[in-house]
């Protein structure tokens, strides 16, 4: 152990462009998180981080030293293999809502421990609170009884797990430093690691709605976590996926929820239920279940069981009605044609301004608010149709809705949506 290290050199080392040692790696984050590191210094240290990069072998131990940070988790008494999917978050992205009971429906065990939703919509956690009764908060012992007994859990990750992220990700979000891919991967990968998965599989978003705009970012950071998962001894595999265009057609909590359940019922949006399969199909793969086709198990109904039993475990009941809007607001077509352009990211900001997303931690969200489109990329609309429907609890929320979405769709002769995966990476 390195004694008479101070915060201040190593601020200074990468300030300096210099590389960290993996002493001033491991003091730094495990003073920070006893908070012998003062916040003032750790954003003065991500700040450089931010401009100076880390390399391989200090996003390695970065990320190592977050999860000793903590607890680990550990699935070795399950008789089934465990598979993850983290999605770097888009809009209508509720592909872990069909996939993890998909995935458990093919005999795998899905262990998603999720977070709440900051920015644009809700995250998982708050999409599943639209379910009456359901509760995203489970004793250790009790998820490991439902990985057992249900095979996919999705809940809340406890306070256990790389504390030291949970304190950076806060500092990160008020300092200007959410940017760094070196701090992106290694808090995303920290958290799954911990997780204690054998097996991972990333969706990493690119686009308009997502939080990496460019192609060559969000390259970098695939290939960063997949580098980090396998440093750690977990089988790793990213696809890069389009988000320049939403999600299937609807964003909002219960209306999320609404169209996952249409997908496991065997209908839901195209492009929901190809990426839930190919997804589907990359974490099984990742386990050495190749010899099972997971749109059979969309097709017969094995998933729907899987989902049923998934909600009922955590208190919910997936037979009631899901919460509606008080209030709702129609956009018509202004001119006919095809539907060339829905910008992921107009649609998010309106989705939020109805209430369906947070402004800061804690905050509450609407269960019924969002946005409904009526027409995919690529689709014929006419003149005067339906094209959005808003919904929300808080009328005077409209407008400012509608000015988000006001720049946010193209009607043109022609258009099609780019194709949803665009690359695979590890």
């Amino acid at each position: 152990m390195i004694h008479h290290h101070d915060a201040v050199s190593v601020i200074r080392a990468k300030r300096d462009g210099l590389q960290l040692t993996d002493g001033q790696i491991d003091w730094i984050v495990d003073a920070y998180t006893r908070g012998a590191v003062t916040d003032e210094q750790m954003s003065a240290l991500a700040m450089a981080i931010l401009l100076r990069g880390m390399n391989r072998d200090e996003i390695a131990r970065w990320t190592a030293a977050m999860i000793g940070s903590g607890e680990r988790m550990d699935f070795s008494s399950l008789t089934r293999p465990t598979v993850d999917k983290h999605s770097t978050g888009g809009v209508g992205d509720k592909i872990t809502l069909p996939l993890a009971p998909l995935v458990a429906a093919c005999g795998a065990a899905v262990p998603q421990l999720s977070g709440r939703g900051l920015g644009y919509t809700g995250g998982t956690l708050d999409k599943l609170e639209a379910i009456p009764g359901w509760s995203a908060t489970l004793t250790s012992e009790q998820l490991l009884a439902q990985l057992d007994s249900v095979g996919a859990v999705i809940c809340a990750a406890g306070a256990g797990l790389a504390p030291a992220d949970k304190k950076l990700y806060a500092l990160r979000d008020v300092t200007g430093t959410v940017e760094s891919i070196a701090l992106i991967a290694s808090s995303i990968m920290s958290k799954k690691i911990a997780e204690g998965t054998s097996a991972l599989v990333l969706d990493v978003k690119c686009g308009s709605g997502a939080f990496m705009k460019s192609d060559e970012d969000a390259r970098e950071l695939a290939q960063t976590m997949v580098d980090l998962g396998k440093d750690s001894g977990v089988r790793t595999v990213a696809l890069l996926t389009d988000m320049d265009s939403p999600l299937g057609l609807t964003a909002g909590n219960a209306l999320e929820v609404r169209e996952s359940v249409a997908v496991l019922a065997g209908g839901g949006p195209a492009d929901v239920v190809e990426l839930t399969i190919v997804l589907a199909r990359e974490m099984l793969a990742a386990v050495g279940m190749t010899d099972i086709d997971p749109a059979d198990a969309l097709a017969d109904g094995r998933a729907m069981d899987v989902w049923r039993k998934m909600i009922a475990a955590q208190g919910g009941d997936p037979a009631a009605d899901l919460p509606a809007a008080t209030e709702t607001e129609v956009i018509a077509a202004e001119s006919s044609g095809v539907l060339a352009r829905l910008d992921a990211m107009s649609v998010g900001l309106a989705t939020w301004r109805l209430g369906a997303g947070r402004q800061r931690q804690g905050e509450p969200v609407q269960a019924g608010a969002g946005v409904e489109w009526h027409a995919h990329v690529g689709d014929s609309v006419r003149k005067g149709q339906p094209l959005f429907t808003l919904h929300t609890d808080t009328p005077e929320r409209i407008p400012a809705a509608v000015a988000a979405l006001k720049d946010g769709w193209t009607i043109a002769q022609e258009g099609k949506r780019a194709s949803l995966v665009i690359d695979r990476i590890g």
